[in-house]
């Protein structure tokens, strides 16, 4: 996985839930069909729930360039995420879902009930 923004985040995290918020643009739309086919299936069997889809609209500020789509899933815990991603049996679904996509960004939050466990540190 992608080395982490902020040292230490994400250490240790092995209670859910974890929201996988995902950003790309659409490169080959056979390749990213066949990933969307079988993706929600696979997903929800490893604990994972798609919240929320999106097409770029606007960008109103910051530093990431652009993407056209994000994708919003809701995993069970870490662990649930990683069985999607490491399971074996999906060797050769995550190719569909690579070769259909450039400039992916795939981060990884906890949830928070509100703001105070990073305000109050």
């Amino acid at each position: 996985m992608a080395a982490n923004a902020a040292a230490g985040a994400g250490e240790g995290r092995n209670e859910g839930p974890v929201y996988a918020l995902n950003l790309f643009d659409l490169a080959d739309n056979d390749e990213y069909l066949a990933y969307s086919r079988r993706s929600a299936r696979e997903v929800a069997a490893h604990g994972g729930r798609v919240v929320a889809l999106g097409r770029f609209w606007e960008s109103v500020t910051g530093d990431v360039a652009p993407r056209q789509v994000m994708v919003l899933v809701e995993w069970d815990s870490r662990a649930a995420f990683d069985s999607y991603r490491d399971d074996p049996a999906l060797a050769d679904l995550h190719p569909h879902r690579e070769d259909g996509t450039s400039g992916y960004v795939w981060h990884l939050f906890d949830r928070l009930d509100d703001l105070r466990g990073l305000l109050l540190r």
